[in-house]
């Protein structure tokens, strides 16, 4: 019976672990601008007739979170009309297509087109991946599983600083396209989730793959049971479910929480990362120090999984928000003293660096890995996608009003106050996670459920019956 359950630990980690290999690549296009928005300004490097201008450069950067803003209105429905499993999947061939957009661009609006289609894509992966994980997940490994979105969207983003800065544009961009086919084959592979499959009334299918995955028909029949008090053995009625006081608030708070999320300006920093390095004008060379913060990153969405495990969700996201506020004020105090002095030397050499290590360990550590945990947590089985979804909506606005509007801000009111403003939002959020979200570590989704009002609202819906 151990020996059974710990095989079937193993494959939860294992299917966790393939279905995030679709995040990889995510993880190569979130980073693709840094390194290639230096080359597409310069006009020996660029690939297209002329090099682009400040504000081209800030539509390839936004445009992807933008059309996402109006797909994962659609989103949430293909995810509970096919499945997770086949969600992930048809993200594979777009992906494909588009890496070979990239290598044959000769002319901004391709670019533009590519990212766009992409950020669609992306948002996909993004609102299946968690889903799916946490419904693979058992409660106790839950929150270690779902870090993993992040593991594998900053082993993306590695090698995009890695790669990116020492080669040439198209080199970069075959690379692209072949680690993207490579991610792609295994995903075929991957076991349906066992809620979808029971919602779908596949009731054997759902005990065998659960039983594989809990390690006894036991488990996999007590988890059942928990699928059928969370269904209400009813089909799912989605204006009924809005009505609920209960996803209302979880809606809330995952709204807010992916708004705080962009706000505290991590995606604007890490899009324009290159230039901001470049920028800073110190003796570290911004390629190096590029890839020193990708690896910086890799290892804080490592720790996040030993974090996960031994300290309670809040705990670490409230921390980790305070870490970000110290490396973004670093960052403004570097930018206001470099403005009445020209020459930089010591410490201040260093600054920038050390504040963006700081922002970025610290994001990565927290609220890049485990927003998404959260999200998935907050809401019972037939809420999951809507919530899924309305927090991707919510963030896809926000990542694009803070990347687009990034580098005009900075220009307007200068690099200083921008990153204070972006410290101040690492405050608010703060004290929003510390006074309005449950502590979901543990527990079950039906006992979430009755943190956030679950319980009351039962019993008013037996009174009223």
């Amino acid at each position: 019976m151990i020996f059974s359950i710990e095989s079937a630990t193993l494959r939860q980690y294992a299917v966790v672990i393939l279905v995030n290999l679709s995040v990889f690549t995510t993880g190569m296009n979130i980073a693709w601008p840094s390194p290639m928005l230096v080359k597409l300004r310069n006009a020996t490097e660029t690939p297209l007739y002329r090099p682009i201008t400040e504000e081209e450069g800030s539509w390839i950067v936004s445009v992807g979170s933008i059309c996402s803003i109006f797909s994962n209105i659609f989103l949430g429905m293909l995810l509970d009309s096919i499945g997770r499993k086949y969600c992930v999947i048809l993200t594979c061939v777009p992906k494909m297509l588009i890496c070979i957009l990239y290598i044959f661009a000769t002319d901004v609006w391709m670019l533009i087109l590519g990212r766009a289609l992409m950020g669609i894509t992306d948002s996909l992966v993004f609102t299946v991946v968690p889903v799916y994980a946490s419904e693979i997940a058992s409660k106790g490994m839950r929150g270690a599983l779902g870090t993993f979105l992040q593991i594998f969207s900053s082993l993306g983003i590695v090698i995009s600083f890695s790669v990116g800065p020492f080669t040439s544009y198209s080199t970069f961009n075959i690379v692209f396209a072949a680690i993207t086919l490579f991610t792609s084959v295994p995903l075929i592979f991957l076991p349906d989730s066992p809620y979808f499959l029971y919602s779908k009334g596949k009731n054997d299918e759902a005990i065998e793959v659960l039983q594989d995955l809990r390690g006894s028909k036991q488990l996999a029949m007590e988890e059942i049971a928990m699928y059928a008090t969370s269904m209400n053995n009813e089909k799912v009625d989605k204006i009924k479910l809005l009505k609920s006081r209960v996803v209302l608030k979880s809606i809330a708070i995952v709204m807010i929480l992916s708004a705080g999320s962009q706000l505290v300006g991590f995606n604007a920093v890490s899009f324009y990362l290159q230039t901001i390095l470049i920028s800073t004008k110190t003796n570290v060379m911004p390629e190096i120090a590029s890839v020193i913060i990708g690896l910086i990153q890799l290892t804080a969405s490592f720790c996040t999984t030993f974090l996960t495990e031994r300290f309670k969700r809040k705990q670490i996201l409230i921390s980790t928000l305070l870490g970000m506020m110290v490396g973004l004020v670093g960052l403004g105090v570097f930018f206001k003293i470099t403005e009445y002095t020209n020459e930089v030397s010591g410490f201040m050499n260093y600054l920038p660096l050390i504040s963006l290590i700081l922002v970025v360990f610290c994001f990565s550590a927290g609220m890049g890995s485990l927003t998404w945990v959260l999200t998935a947590e907050l809401f019972d089985g037939p809420a999951r996608a809507i919530g899924s979804s309305s927090s991707l909506i919510v963030s896809n606005i926000f990542l694009f009003l803070t990347t687009k509007y990034f580098s005009a801000l900075t220009l307007s009111i200068g690099p200083a106050i921008t990153y204070w403003l972006f410290s101040g939002a690492c405050v608010i959020t703060c004290l929003f996670i510390y006074f309005y979200i449950p502590e979901t570590k543990g527990k079950s989704f039906s006992e979430i459920q009755k943190e956030l009002g679950g319980e009351i609202e039962e019993n008013k819906d037996k009174e009223k019956s």
